[in-house]
């Protein structure tokens, strides 16, 4: 018998999972798709693009009869702006798109070939279920998922208790793949439903990211954007593998290295020698862990050499330490002192590896006298303190002033296609609600409520469980009990839908995990298109339709929204999730109305008004008018007024532009002009520009208003302590292990 790698690999890891639960994981190829892409009937491909599409410059023809649809690749986070070719109703071709000002028509190897995915024989095209995990699935009727899934949901109910969080039996369990108006959707029944157990799989990644930028900047995502590359003349990697996560930044990065060689420094910061130290001039590779040291060491020398910006600091930045786990106001020279141990010697010796002392000087001298661009993602972010390393890195841009300028930011690079649009935008997260609300904020919590015309209270007040602690609460070992405080029984879940995403193949210590999915006490729903690791452990799986095959926004790294329309019909019974969510709220909003439980009966009218304006749509065009249909609820009414504020990015705006629009977006007219480059800067933000003619006196003389909850709209910086790693090598355990992708 002969294998290649990914082959073994592949069966390994199902031996693997089948030996840790006792059951046979094959799918029967019967339950997929009728065959493979030959086969398909041509004309039973073909769907009806919507006319406001072909009316729009996201619309082509050929002489041939090839038809163009404009969208944005899904494969990560970079936001690429693709056209699918279709022809004879069949995906046939990807290009880029040449007047996007994010890959001016490049694609990497990912981009150009999704299109494979569409036609693919192992689609899922049908519901599928079983009772038991044990017994093999069959293939159901729609209406017949859902009369399950309703009663499943109010069988866990039952079996769980009311907390302040909300039921604690049910949860909801999405990913950055998921399109804005999904997530929004998602989040906003299972909160009428009255839980705040939603969570997605940026907790595992990008949190980091969002609390670095919540306590330095006051609010989350990136000042500016890919934009600033091109006017850099230091770009400093830290922590990502851009050439092979990011190929389409990183071609840019190469291209502003090579038009400009002598001009520009890279510097490339990685434990491990990659592909992107090819176009580094400098790489600083170090013991895995020490970076937060590495990064003080270059604050100590911008600070102790007196490089810092003065003029900045004096009008934009104020200095703060957590004491007694609150924060307080510092001043510079206790900052300073803070540093005094971080000496480029000290640093050195911590980091190992061919770190010296010259060349943390040399580094932290470039950055604070040129125009430098920091970008990095899961190494600095997937680790044990990656929130204090996003504020060591934004220490460094707010000491020296490479803020808010042409040519300089710090950047954090999102992995996934709709962690930032859809997830942290969208209020995808167990504290988080759409608009950058948070839960425990009662005038949010009210907000919302007012928009969805519920009841006041109809949002549980204190977040649910987060995606570690979630997950815990299937297994609910002794371990997890210890370790959560899970004290009654009634605190562990029993239903989950899972949308768009595989935690049984990506969670961390993942046994207990697939033990626990396997045990018949918990109900679990899986919507995707291919089977996966968990569609394995699921009871119902639920057919979705692809990209292009509905309609959606996502949301990528530098806070720009963009469309993709319907243009090629999904196969068999594949249909949106936006229509599944309807047609559930629907008729769960029935049930709950006949129960005899009070608590469970007043829950019926907020399901009843979560999907009220959207129950006819969903009936007559589940593929794009009740997409936009939800995007103008988000967009116009929960966003509106919000820092992320999408109000003038509509549907027909998505579509003429080329490279959607970047929040924060008030007005169509701004909206028209692609929206707000740089953030917080008076003359080119909007909401910063309103805040300057509003309150002269309280904001004279200053050109940057860092708008958020940080109440002297003033950058943060927080003395953050070097803290090793928490684990390292041994006699018994000699290695380092590291991702290398980041």
């Amino acid at each position: 018998m002969k294998a290649d790698r990914r082959e073994f690999l592949k069966k390994s890891a199902a031996l693997t999972t089948a030996s840790l639960v006792g059951i046979n994981l094959k799918l029967d190829k019967a339950l997929l798709t009728k065959a493979n892409a030959q086969e398909w009937d041509e004309k039973e491909n073909l769907v009806k693009i919507p006319e406001e599409v072909k009316n729009s410059p996201a619309y082509k023809k050929d002489e041939d009869g090839t038809i163009w649809v404009r969208g944005v690749c899904r494969f990560c986070g970079v936001g690429c702006k693709v056209w699918l070719g279709i022809k004879n109703g069949k995906p046939a071709i990807i290009r880029g798109e040449e007047n996007s000002a994010i890959n001016r028509g490049l694609l990497c190897m990912k981009g150009m070939l999704f299109y494979k995915l569409f036609r693919h024989p192992d689609r899922l095209t049908q519901p599928l279920y079983r009772k038991s995990k044990k017994e093999p699935f069959r293939p159901i009727s729609w209406d017949q998922a859902f009369e399950i899934i309703t009663d499943e949901i109010i069988k866990a109910i039952k079996k769980g208790k009311w907390s302040k969080s909300g039921w604690t039996s049910i949860a909801y369990y999405g990913s950055g793949q998921c399109l804005t108006e999904e997530t929004y959707m998602f989040q906003k029944l299972f909160r009428c439903i009255g839980t705040n157990n939603i969570e997605g799989n940026p907790r595992l990644c990008m949190a980091s990211a969002v609390g670095g930028y919540l306590t330095s900047f006051g609010a989350d995502e990136p000042v500016g954007g890919y934009a600033d590359i091109d006017k850099a003349e230091t770009i400093f990697i830290i922590g990502s593998n851009t050439a092979e996560a990011h190929p389409i930044v990183y071609a840019r990065i190469m291209k502003r290295k090579l038009n400009n060689p002598n001009d520009v420094m890279v510097i490339n910061a990685d434990p491990r020698i990659s592909p992107t130290s090819r176009i580094a001039d400098i790489h600083l590779q170090f013991k895995p862990g020490t970076d937060l040291a590495l990064l003080n060491a270059i604050a100590h020398v911008i600070v102790y050499e007196n490089l810092y910006n003065k003029e900045f600091i004096k009008k934009y930045v104020s200095f703060h330490a957590i004491k007694r786990g609150k924060p307080v106001k510092i001043n510079f020279k206790e900052y300073k002192k803070f540093l005094k141990k971080y000496t480029p010697e000290y640093a050195a010796r911590i980091c190992g590896g061919n770190i010296t002392p010259d060349i943390i000087r040399k580094i932290a001298r470039r950055i604070a006298t040129t125009k430098t661009v920091t970008m990095w993602t899961m190494g600095i972010n997937q680790r044990t303190r990656g929130v204090w390393a996003n504020n060591l890195i934004h220490n460094i841009h707010f000491l020296t002033g490479n803020i808010c300028i042409d040519g300089a930011d710090s950047l954090s690079l999102t992995g996934q296609p709709n962690a930032c649009g859809g997830v942290r935008e969208g209020g995808g997260l167990c504290h988080i609600l759409p608009g950058h609300r948070k839960v425990a904020n009662s005038k949010h919590r009210a907000e919302l409520e007012k928009i969805w015309r519920v009841p006041r209270g109809t949002i549980p007040p204190k977040p649910g469980y987060h995606t570690v602690k979630m997950f815990s609460a299937i297994s609910f070992t002794e371990e997890d009990k210890k370790r959560f405080g899970f004290k009654d029984p009634r605190e562990k879940i029993r239903f989950i839908w899972i949308n768009e995403t595989s935690p049984l193949q990506s969670l961390p210590n993942l046994k207990r995990f697939v033990e626990g999915f396997a045990k018949d006490d918990v109900f679990v729903v899986v919507s995707d298109i291919f089977p996966t690791r968990t569609t394995e452990l699921a009871n119902l799986i639920l057919p979705t339709a692809f990209h292009f095959e509905k309609t959606g926004v996502y949301g990528c790294t530098e806070r720009r929204s963009q469309l993709t329309p319907v243009a090629i019909k999904a196969p068999e019974q594949a249909m949106p999730e936006t229509w599944m969510i309807i047609k559930v709220a629907t008729i769960l909003a029935k049930k709950l109305e006949k129960e005899s439980d009070p608590k469970l009966r007043k829950r019926a009218y907020p399901v009843y008004k979560a999907v009220k304006p959207f129950v006819k749509i969903a009936n007559k065009d589940p593929w794009y008018e009740l997409s936009k249909a939800i995007w103008n609820e988000y967009s116009q009414k929960v966003t509106k007024g919000r820092d992320c504020d999408l109000s003038g990015a509509t549907y027909e705006v998505l579509l003429e532009r080329p490279d959607g629009v970047q929040w924060p977006a008030p007005t169509v007219e701004i909206a028209k002009k692609g929206g707000t480059l740089r953030r917080f800067v008076v003359g080119k933000d909007p909401i910063a520009t309103e805040l300057a003619r509003k309150y002269p006196n309280k904001f004279k003389d200053r050109k940057i208003i860092v708008y958020g909850f940080h109440k002297d709209y003033k950058f943060w910086i927080w003395p953050r302590p070097y803290k090793g790693p928490a684990v390292t090598p041994d006699a018994e355990y000699p290695f380092y292990l590291s991702t290398g992708r980041h």
